[in-house]
């Protein structure tokens, strides 16, 4: 099992560069089913990491943009009324493949995050009263940019810790 963890390293290694404890803490995050809260300036790799990681373990991936405006159905989906059938058919939002980045979460307002530590905390989510699992393995890497960046809004760390695997606060520390 130690040789198969290290080939994987060594296979996001070859596009993550100079960061193999990074992706040894990424891939644990991943095998132990938590989840990766990376606090970082952009541009250093979160991105990326997110990318290989979803490559070489062939997980569906998807990237959320957390901005002041996204509401929590841009992130879960929303129930859209099908004129051919004269009823309301749900379209799956983002949160619905395997392998989340939830690029910038202290951009966003409470309620949005609290859809996403739904989804986290609870590997499904409710639209409608409805409850809706989430694809396995379900693996998040929320990122945020630093609290003294202009734009960022106060991440509620009660919630988070527990929906979280802290691991790895900065991508860019050694």
């Amino acid at each position: 099992m130690r040789s198969v963890i290290q080939e994987t390293v060594d296979l996001v290694g070859q596009v993550v560069l100079g960061k193999e404890r990074q992706i040894k803490m990424a891939v644990a995050c991943l095998l132990s089913e938590g989840h990766l809260l990376i606090e970082d300036m952009p541009g250093m790799g979160k991105t990326t990491l997110a990318h290989a990681l979803g490559k070489v373990f062939n997980l569906s991936y998807n990237r959320i943009q957390f901005t002041s405006d996204i509401l929590p159905a841009d992130i879960i989906g929303a129930p859209v009324f099908d004129k051919e059938n004269s009823q309301f058919v749900f379209h799956e939002g983002p949160i619905f493949n395997q392998l989340i980045l939830a690029d910038e979460i202290n951009r966003t307002t409470p309620k949005s995050q609290s859809a996403l530590l739904e989804a986290m905390e609870e590997r499904q989510v409710t639209v409608d009263g409805d409850s809706r699992p989430l694809p396995e393995p379900f693996f998040v890497i929320a990122t945020q940019n630093p609290s003294n960046q202009a734009g960022t809004l106060p991440r509620y760390y009660c919630c988070y810790e527990e929906a979280s695997t802290n691991l790895a606060r900065q991508i860019g520390s050694t």
